[in-house]
Protein backbone atom coordinates (compact mmCIF):
# COMPACT_ATOMS: atom_id res chain seq x y z
CA UNK A 1 0.00 0.00 0.00
CA UNK A 2 1.21 3.62 -1.37
CA UNK A 3 1.53 5.74 1.21
CA UNK A 4 -0.19 9.31 -0.41
CA UNK A 5 1.60 13.05 0.25
CA UNK A 6 -1.99 14.00 1.61
CA UNK A 7 -2.12 11.39 4.19
CA UNK A 8 1.54 12.35 5.95
CA UNK A 9 0.19 13.62 9.09
CA UNK A 10 -1.09 10.18 10.45
CA UNK A 11 2.08 9.22 10.74
CA UNK A 12 5.62 9.64 13.24
CA UNK A 13 8.57 10.28 11.59
CA UNK A 14 9.79 7.76 13.27
CA UNK A 15 7.20 5.23 11.37
CA UNK A 16 7.82 6.76 8.26
CA UNK A 17 12.01 6.42 8.52
CA UNK A 18 11.37 2.73 9.86
CA UNK A 19 8.94 2.59 6.56
CA UNK A 20 11.59 3.67 4.57
CA UNK A 21 13.99 1.60 6.04
CA UNK A 22 12.20 -1.57 5.20
CA UNK A 23 11.22 -0.39 1.28
CA UNK A 24 15.18 0.53 0.87
CA UNK A 25 15.74 -2.88 1.69
CA UNK A 26 12.95 -4.40 -0.45
CA UNK A 27 14.28 -2.92 -2.96
CA UNK A 28 17.91 -3.19 -2.31
CA UNK A 29 18.54 0.57 -2.29
CA UNK A 30 20.64 3.29 -0.73
CA UNK A 31 19.34 6.39 -0.61
CA UNK A 32 20.90 10.23 0.57
CA UNK A 33 19.47 13.71 1.39
CA UNK A 34 20.77 17.31 0.35
CA UNK A 35 18.93 19.52 2.54
CA UNK A 36 18.75 23.23 2.84
CA UNK A 37 15.92 24.66 4.76
CA UNK A 38 15.85 21.31 7.08
CA UNK A 39 18.86 21.73 7.74
CA UNK A 40 19.53 17.33 8.16
CA UNK A 41 16.32 16.95 9.61
CA UNK A 42 15.78 14.17 6.62
CA UNK A 43 19.06 12.42 7.54
CA UNK A 44 18.13 12.99 10.96
CA UNK A 45 14.58 11.03 10.98
CA UNK A 46 16.68 8.43 8.94
CA UNK A 47 19.48 7.76 11.08
CA UNK A 48 17.01 7.37 14.53
CA UNK A 49 16.78 3.99 12.80
CA UNK A 50 18.93 1.06 14.43
CA UNK A 51 20.31 -0.41 11.08
CA UNK A 52 19.69 2.51 9.04
CA UNK A 53 23.64 2.52 7.98
CA UNK A 54 22.80 -0.39 5.62
CA UNK A 55 20.71 2.04 3.64
CA UNK A 56 22.09 5.32 4.02
CA UNK A 57 25.81 6.16 3.96
CA UNK A 58 25.63 10.14 3.25
CA UNK A 59 23.63 12.92 3.80
CA UNK A 60 24.29 16.93 3.20
CA UNK A 61 23.41 20.10 4.42
CA UNK A 62 23.73 23.05 1.88
CA UNK A 63 22.37 25.73 3.82
CA UNK A 64 24.53 28.25 1.75
CA UNK A 65 24.82 28.83 -2.08
CA UNK A 66 28.26 28.24 -1.74
CA UNK A 67 27.98 25.03 -0.34
CA UNK A 68 25.15 24.22 -2.48
CA UNK A 69 27.87 24.94 -5.33
CA UNK A 70 30.64 23.69 -3.63
CA UNK A 71 29.15 20.18 -2.58
CA UNK A 72 26.85 19.27 -4.82
CA UNK A 73 27.66 20.76 -8.27
CA UNK A 74 24.51 23.32 -8.14
CA UNK A 75 25.51 25.98 -10.88
CA UNK A 76 25.89 29.52 -10.18
CA UNK A 77 24.04 30.69 -13.02
CA UNK A 78 20.97 28.17 -11.94
CA UNK A 79 21.50 29.99 -8.16
CA UNK A 80 21.69 33.32 -9.93
CA UNK A 81 18.41 32.72 -12.47
CA UNK A 82 16.24 30.71 -10.22
CA UNK A 83 17.04 31.28 -6.75
CA UNK A 84 17.94 28.71 -4.10
CA UNK A 85 14.17 27.58 -3.49
CA UNK A 86 13.54 26.49 -6.87
CA UNK A 87 13.32 23.46 -8.95
CA UNK A 88 16.01 23.60 -10.80
CA UNK A 89 17.74 24.07 -7.99
CA UNK A 90 16.74 20.79 -6.19
CA UNK A 91 17.22 18.81 -9.09
CA UNK A 92 20.80 19.69 -9.38
CA UNK A 93 21.50 19.43 -5.56
CA UNK A 94 19.91 15.71 -5.89
CA UNK A 95 21.37 14.87 -8.93
CA UNK A 96 24.98 16.02 -7.33
CA UNK A 97 23.88 14.07 -4.28
CA UNK A 98 23.26 11.12 -5.60
CA UNK A 99 26.33 11.40 -8.30
CA UNK A 100 28.62 12.37 -5.19
CA UNK A 101 27.22 9.54 -2.59
CA UNK A 102 26.28 6.82 -4.92
CA UNK A 103 23.27 6.45 -3.57
CA UNK A 104 20.39 4.97 -6.01
CA UNK A 105 17.53 7.82 -4.81
CA UNK A 106 17.99 10.98 -3.32
CA UNK A 107 15.46 13.92 -2.17
CA UNK A 108 16.64 17.32 -2.10
CA UNK A 109 14.58 20.31 -0.09
CA UNK A 110 14.83 23.99 -0.18
CA UNK A 111 12.39 26.23 0.87
CA UNK A 112 11.77 29.25 3.08
CA UNK A 113 10.78 28.04 6.59
CA UNK A 114 10.27 31.39 8.26
CA UNK A 115 9.75 33.63 9.91
CA UNK A 116 11.23 35.59 7.48
CA UNK A 117 12.81 35.68 4.07
CA UNK A 118 9.84 34.92 2.44
CA UNK A 119 8.40 37.39 -0.76
CA UNK A 120 5.34 37.53 -3.15
CA UNK A 121 6.45 35.37 -5.36
CA UNK A 122 7.89 32.93 -2.85
CA UNK A 123 6.39 33.50 0.61
CA UNK A 124 7.04 31.68 4.00
CA UNK A 125 6.17 28.03 3.64
CA UNK A 126 7.22 27.72 0.18
CA UNK A 127 9.46 24.21 0.22
CA UNK A 128 10.39 22.72 -3.12
CA UNK A 129 11.42 19.13 -3.36
CA UNK A 130 13.54 16.95 -5.74
CA UNK A 131 13.47 12.88 -5.81
CA UNK A 132 15.71 11.33 -8.00
CA UNK A 133 19.14 10.29 -8.92
CA UNK A 134 22.52 11.50 -11.20
CA UNK A 135 20.17 10.86 -14.43
CA UNK A 136 16.78 12.26 -13.82
CA UNK A 137 14.73 14.06 -11.11
CA UNK A 138 10.88 15.04 -10.44
CA UNK A 139 10.38 18.00 -8.56
CA UNK A 140 7.31 19.76 -6.98
CA UNK A 141 6.64 22.59 -4.97
CA UNK A 142 4.64 22.64 -1.49
CA UNK A 143 3.40 25.25 0.61
CA UNK A 144 3.39 24.04 4.08
CA UNK A 145 1.82 26.39 6.78
CA UNK A 146 2.48 26.65 9.87
CA UNK A 147 5.82 28.09 12.14
CA UNK A 148 9.50 27.63 11.36
CA UNK A 149 9.47 24.66 13.16
CA UNK A 150 6.31 23.25 11.65
CA UNK A 151 7.59 24.09 8.09
CA UNK A 152 10.49 22.43 8.40
CA UNK A 153 8.82 19.31 10.18
CA UNK A 154 6.19 18.91 7.69
CA UNK A 155 8.81 19.42 4.95
CA UNK A 156 10.76 15.96 6.26
CA UNK A 157 7.68 14.01 6.22
CA UNK A 158 6.98 14.65 2.54
CA UNK A 159 10.52 14.24 1.40
CA UNK A 160 10.33 11.40 3.78
CA UNK A 161 6.69 9.83 1.79
CA UNK A 162 8.31 10.75 -1.36
CA UNK A 163 11.17 8.39 -0.74
CA UNK A 164 9.42 5.55 -0.11
CA UNK A 165 6.77 6.34 -2.68
CA UNK A 166 9.46 6.12 -5.06
CA UNK A 167 11.07 2.90 -3.56
CA UNK A 168 7.51 0.98 -3.47
CA UNK A 169 7.63 1.86 -6.76
CA UNK A 170 10.74 0.28 -7.33
CA UNK A 171 9.36 -2.83 -5.86
CA UNK A 172 5.88 -3.19 -7.07
CA UNK A 173 5.25 -0.87 -10.37
CA UNK A 174 1.97 0.20 -10.98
Amino acid sequence: MAVTLTAWQAFSLEALAERLGRACLAANASVTAAESCTGGGVASAITDIAGSSAYFETGYVTYANGAKQRLLGVREVTLAEHGAVSAETVNEMVAGACRDSGATLGVAISGVAGPGGGSPAKPVGTVWFAWGDARAQESECHHLPGTRDVVRSQAVRVALIGLIDRLEKMVSPA
